[in-house]
């Protein structure tokens, strides 16, 4: 079994899910405070890969970041990145793709915070920085640890969007579910199913690891 795939796509997975959470927590902060008109239609905006095909989102990224397209063309001649059929494609097509699966669970842990919180801070002199970081964010750890979790194996199991905008270039966009796919293709099932099976396992183990913490059990067994 080649073992690129895996490592390609924990790679993507570990890049988006750090850069989604610097990009989710201004978002997620906005949309549990603001009261501005736009903000429907901002969670609209942020909530549509939930509901849309992957196929539908990966044909407008590759239709937005190709070369022949004024935004594509502009990123490729200005700025010398190439945006289809490549690493950094996936990863801004994945930090689009999985956006809501970090904001929900931060904009959630934000909103359910008492407001006497924040006034105290500011009546500290703290800052809004300051008291988003200091005070607000290490209050709703288990919303950053699901927001976490969630957008990392949601990143690992996307299909259709890195299929359409990255292809299947080994090294360098082939990922475990295209890997999958093609070995599914060529009736290799055993390969196919080892693939599976270690996604499965570390999904899994992942996603117990947050039960766990977030319900408490840890510290049960530690007593």
């Amino acid at each position: 079994m080649n073992w690129e795939p895996l490592i390609l796509t924990f790679k993507l997975a570990a890049v988006t899910t750090i850069l989604l959470f610097v990009i989710a927590i201004p978002i997620s902060y906005w949309l549990a405070y603001s009261k501005a008109k736009l903000k429907p239609i901002l969670e609209t905006l942020v909530s549509m890969p939930l509901v849309l095909p992957p196929t539908v989102l990966g044909f407008y990224f590759l239709i937005a970041f190709s070369p022949n397209n004024a935004f594509g063309n502009w990123i490729n001649e200005t700025l010398g990145i190439q945006l289809v059929f490549s690493f950094t494609g996936l990863v801004l097509a994945s930090i689009i793709y999985s956006l809501p699966f970090m904001v929900h669970p931060i904009q959630s842990g934000l909103s359910s915070l008492s407001p006497s919180l924040k006034e105290a801070s500011y009546l500290m002199g703290k800052s809004k920085t300051k008291t988003l970081i200091q005070v607000l964010l290490p209050n709703i750890k288990p919303s950053l640890l699901t927001g976490i979790v969630l957008s990392f194996a949601h990143t690992v199991g996307e299909f259709g969007v890195v299929l359409m905008i990255g292809g299947n270039i080994p090294g360098k966009t082939k990922v475990a579910s295209i890997a999958i796919y093609d070995e599914v293709e060529a009736l290799n099932y055993s390969a196919a199913n080892s693939y599976s099976l270690i996604l499965f396992g570390i999904t899994f183990c992942i996603l117990l690891v947050v039960y766990l913490v977030n319900g408490g059990y840890l510290k049960r067994f530690t007593k």
